[in-house]
């Protein structure tokens, strides 16, 4: 049974990850683009309004949820936190270290950052109801 599940997972997951993408770029892009604020802060302030579309959905779409909403709010916002510093580390060697243009890094980190997040998220923010 969870292997039967863990392919629509992976699709919620896509799903709710890219309309969380479009809310972190536009914000990042916008950010950048019209108001010349330095990627890695962007990309930081798109990541945050991110978190709070990837809850609701992730929550509502992708995981059998068997916490409350408020043991799961505090636990993902403890693997949030952690893509959030992985994302800013991430960003600052790509865009400041080795000087590469913002936007194509920002994919890269956000497929990193994804792998981390949905792992944390299925075992410790939501409890996914069969585990797998």
């Amino acid at each position: 049974m969870p292997l039967r599940r863990l392919p629509r997972q992976l699709v919620a997951y896509a799903f709710s990850g890219g309309i969380t993408a479009v809310a972190h770029y536009a914000l990042l892009i916008g950010l950048v683009e019209l108001g010349g604020v330095d990627p890695v802060p962007a990309s930081l302030a798109g990541f945050a309004l991110g978190a709070v579309v990837s809850y609701t959905l992730n929550r509502w779409l992708t995981f059998d949820a068997t916490r409350s909403h408020a043991q799961a709010s505090w636990r993902f916002g403890l693997i949030a936190f952690g893509g959030f510093l992985l994302t800013g580390v991430l960003m600052h060697l790509f865009v400041k270290v080795a000087g590469l243009p913002y936007l194509p890094m920002q994919l890269v980190t956000t497929l990193i950052v994804m792998v981390f997040t949905f792992a944390g998220h299925k075992s410790f923010s939501f409890a996914d109801r069969e585990g797998g």
